[in-house]
């Protein structure tokens, strides 16, 4: 999607509020032209005659006119504005649906930089309503006063139709410019808004070495930056709003002195010299929002383009649209996958089998994870899932069928019950075995973003908790008790044993408690599977894993 088009559906999928909001946006324009042809009317035919009806017609047109006009901008620009929040949230979810795509994407972006695409931006996009509504606006009023000026004077009117369409590409001259600042200006705002994401996120590190200093340092650099960038932003739509107002002023000018030389000759009437004047000082008002319009456009144009980057990013990985794997086939199966450490890996699992790989290399751990979770890409070998190549399968199948649960678990804001997200008979059951039975009578307790009042080992054990309460027919865990101490580890390990029996468990682990319940462990060194085999064995015969498991 290309930054035109982008701005192109968020116009038209309001169509209907944007169709009436201009509608009576420009009609408000046209009766605010109108009013000083009102006035002048009322001169010539009022005023001058002494008469008394004229005079009541005019004063009951006047009064229409300022009813209309009132009434027709309230209720455009709420329609325009109800447009905007509308369009503004469908591009949030947009955004935060394609972020929380568990095919990933290929934005490169960091989490702050994405923060500020689905907020700032997402709303600087929506304003190209404002944008389209103010100027289309603006545009009737420009009609309007140069048709009453033909009527008035020929010559006049003509000048002011030449002389608008002059004063709008001069004040569009400027666009690009506004549009590449603006543009640079959102960027250093999203560079900063990551950097303090990132430094917020990682403050009791960068305590705990000392760094503090530094990393203050390198905000202030990239605060620095983005203040410079928008600062140049400002100036360039400063200069914009300068020519504007200038080149409209001197408009005012030259048909104010015209027309005045042409009332003195009695070319025009005293009633056509006020219209006049009030159309060329009204005229400075129009040009002023297409200007005005002209910089919000940039500003929009500026924000799609970013958001469009985002939106347009292929995924990480590639999906199929196959939605049934085959119960007779082995539930997971690696053939010869090599991906960034692993070397030529088979591993099979069958339907009701627990099975515990331990990693020498923690990052043969995080391949592994990758390939399993259908995360990786460019791997080579064979993947399947029931029999289905892994690239074959529908995202929302594969995830029906194998549940990964992280050694780092994302809790949110709520409650411990709503952490869970499943409700079951079986509840306090998995809880225990999950050995987080102390937080059982806890379940309703307030719970702050990433339950940031737990400690470690809860944290833990209410994600292993919520990913046993799924109960998938393939639950991969990482490390899931390295936050906990020895005796709850024990009962930890007897509980997953009891509530996964018969289902199908991939537990990627150093903890000998763990590994002493699976039906098999496999063993990586180097991405290699050196050796398998019962863990009670293993720990009798390989001096390589007693030293990497007995503790």
């Amino acid at each position: 999607m290309s930054t035109g088009q982008l701005l192109r559906r968020a116009v038209r999928r309001h169509r209907g509020r944007m169709s009436l909001g201009v509608l009576l946006m420009s009609l408000h324009q046209a009766t605010e032209a109108a009013v000083p042809v009102t006035i002048g009317v009322f001169v010539d035919k009022a005023v001058a005659t002494g008469d008394v009806e004229p005079l009541i017609w005019c004063v009951l047109m006047l009064a229409a006119l300022f009813a209309v006009l009132s009434n027709a901008w309230k209720l455009g620009a709420r329609l325009i504005v109800r447009a905007i929040e509308y369009e503004t949230h469908q591009l949030r979810l947009e955004i935060a649906r394609r972020v929380l795509d568990p095919r990933g994407q290929r934005t490169g972006l960091r989490s702050g930089e994405l923060l500020s695409i689905a907020t700032s931006d997402a709303e600087k996009t929506a304003l190209v309503m404002r944008a389209v509504s103010i100027g289309c606006a603006a545009s009737t009023a420009l009609i309007v006063a140069s048709v009453s000026l033909l009527l008035v004077d020929v010559p006049l009117g003509i000048g002011v139709l030449i002389g608008v369409p002059l004063l709008v590409l001069g004040i569009q001259a400027l666009s690009p410019l506004l549009t590449r600042h603006t543009s640079t200006q959102q960027e250093a705002v999203a560079q900063t808004t990551a950097l303090a994401t990132d430094l917020v996120g990682g403050l009791r590190t960068l305590r705990g070495i000392g760094a503090q200093h530094n990393a203050a340092a390198r905000y202030r650099q990239s605060s620095q930056t983005t203040l410079r960038a928008t600062l140049r932003a400002v100036s360039t739509a400063g200069l914009q709003d300068g020519v504007s107002t200038a080149l409209s002023g001197l408009l005012l000018a030259a048909v104010a002195g015209v027309s005045g030389w042409f009332a003195l000759n009695g070319r025009i009437s005293i009633g056509e010299l006020i219209a006049v004047v009030g159309l060329a000082q009204f005229i400075a008002e129009p040009v002023g929002t297409l200007g005005y319009a002209s910089q919000v456009l940039a500003t929009a144009r500026a924000s799609a383009g970013r958001l469009a980057s985002v939106l347009s990013s292929p995924p990480l990985v590639a999906t199929g649209t196959a939605t049934a794997v085959d119960p007779a086939k082995p539930l997971l199966q690696l053939e010869r996958v090599s991906y960034k450490t692993l070397v030529d890996v088979d591993l099979t699992l069958l339907a009701g089998e627990t099975v515990g790989v331990l990693c020498y290399d923690p990052r043969d751990a995080d391949a592994l994870l990758a390939v399993v979770g259908g995360r990786a890409s460019e791997y080579t070998g064979a993947v399947r899932v029931g029999g289905v190549p892994i690239d074959e399968l529908d995202i929302d199948a594969l995830r029906d069928t194998v549940l990964l649960e992280q050694h780092d678990t994302d809790l949110f804001e709520g409650t411990l019950r709503s952490n869970l997200l499943v409700e079951s008979p079986s509840l306090e059951r998995v809880m225990t075995a999950a050995g987080a039975a102390d937080l059982i009578d806890e379940l309703d307790r307030p719970l702050a973003d990433r339950g940031q009042a737990l400690s470690g080992g809860q944290r833990q054990r209410l994600g292993l908790a919520r990913a046993l309460l799924a109960s998938p027919p393939l639950l991969v865990l990482h490390d899931p008790s390295t936050a906990v101490d020895a005796v709850t580890e024990e009962l930890l390990a007897e509980g997953l044993a009891e509530v996964r029996s018969g289902l199908t468990t991939l537990v990627l682990t150093s903890s000998p408690a763990l590994l002493g319940k699976m039906d098999r462990v496999v063993v990586l060194a180097d991405g290699v599977v050196v050796t398998e085999g019962l863990h009670a064995e293993l720990a009798e015969s390989d001096a390589a894993y007693q030293e990497a498991v007995l503790r």
